[in-house]
């Protein structure tokens, strides 16, 4: 482990004189990645110099204990050393866990697409539900919500609706989000107060930025319409809604607000998310095993979690978690359960690192 630190921190020496150097200040995209690289490593560093630091004067008074011969003198480093030897091990714990690998997506910010599933009406009505918890969610931590397509119920809810959360971390609040999420609850529409279970999917995706991914014009499809109207092709220029089509692989991306303009960039956004996901799930579904983590964020056919209405009880099926305040969860307050999964990831990627296999 201290070899690694000790690369981390000559890596971080290495940063700083790049940032100095006018070749890096003249490249925006250099500084740019220099200088979120070493915004990534400054806490570990931080925390291994403050080690060192502590680990140093223990060894110091060790061998100042050995000389000793005056009793008071030894009194104190006695003291000493009984103040500095308990520091060393939460240092060492805390080091272990900066040393994880970090979700290089954690930073970025998040687009999710919700979609009623199994159970119709309901089902598209739970949907709404979770888009209007997600929001809640964001509202109250300083995150911004920006819907790029929706495809609203008749009844309620969505068929499906996409959206961007922006701010800082936001992937790496919402990204154990991604799977099936399951509600028991007695619908509206249902007179003899049965109990039905629907179900919605939640896709959580990190937003692509435009280094990631390059997209050949003449692979894309562009078709105006009118967002008003039930869709489809118009010659009139007041059509302002927008469909992208990535013709390699068939996915599609739509905007339908009043300004075209900005309609093509959210759509194209959006497609060059989807895209780029597509591609990444390709890939690792080649080391599907390998890549599952502690808390199956991959699957999204996988069932995550159950919202039991009239028990006002939450479960959160990967890590047997069960909390019986539904109605606060409801209006947006997850963080409990995002900071249970958060540290069941933790927690299992530190047992990896331990055993000595790759994370």
């Amino acid at each position: 482990m201290f070899d690694q630190l000790e690369i981390v921190e000559n890596r971080y020496e290495q940063l700083n004189e790049l940032l100095s150097d006018p070749d890096v200040v003249s490249d925006p995209n250099k500084l740019r990645e220099y200088s979120k690289e070493q915004s990534d490593l400054e806490e570990t560093v931080q925390v291994y110099r403050e080690y060192k630091d502590v680990k140093t004067q223990l060894n110091e008074a060790k061998d100042m204990q050995k000389e000793a011969t005056d009793s008071d003198m030894k009194e104190m480093i006695k003291e000493e050393i009984a103040e500095l030897e308990p520091q060393i091990e939460p240092f060492e714990e805390r080091l272990k866990l900066l040393l994880i690998p970090k979700d290089p997506n954690d930073d970025k910010n998040v687009v999710m697409e919700i979609r009623g599933a199994a159970g119709g009406d309901e089902a598209n009505i739970f949907a709404g539900d979770l888009y209007r918890m997600y929001s809640r969610y964001a509202e109250e931590n300083g995150l911004k919500i920006d819907v790029m397509e929706s495809a609203p119920a008749d009844q309620g809810g969505f068929k499906e609706i996409s959206f961007t959360i922006i701010g800082n971390g936001a992937f790496s609040k919402l990204k154990y989000e991604n799977g099936a999420h399951r509600v028991q609850r007695v619908p509206t529409t249902e007179s003899g107060g049965r109990i039905h279970t629907s179900t919605a999917t939640v896709a959580v995706l990190p937003e692509v930025e435009d280094v990631e991914i390059d997209i050949r014009q003449e692979d894309l499809k562009i078709e105006t319409y009118r967002s008003s109207g039930a869709g489809g092709q118009h010659v009139n220029t007041t059509d302002s809604a927008v469909r992208i089509t990535h013709l390699p692989t068939g996915i599609v991306a739509t905007s339908s607000e009043k300004s075209q303009i900005k309609n093509r960039e959210k759509a194209m956004k959006l497609l060059k998310t989807r895209v780029y996901d597509q591609m990444v799930q390709e890939e690792q579904s080649k080391y599907d095993e390998q890549r599952k983590s502690a808390v199956g964020t991959g699957d999204r056919s996988e069932r995550i979690r159950t919202y039991n209405y009239p028990q006002n009880r939450v479960t959160d099926h990967r890590i047997g978690l069960t909390i019986q305040k539904l109605d606060q969860i409801m209006e947006g307050n997850i963080q409990e359960i995002i900071d249970a999964l958060s540290i069941e990831e933790q927690t299992h990627k530190l047992e990896e690192l331990n055993s000595g296999n790759v994370i």
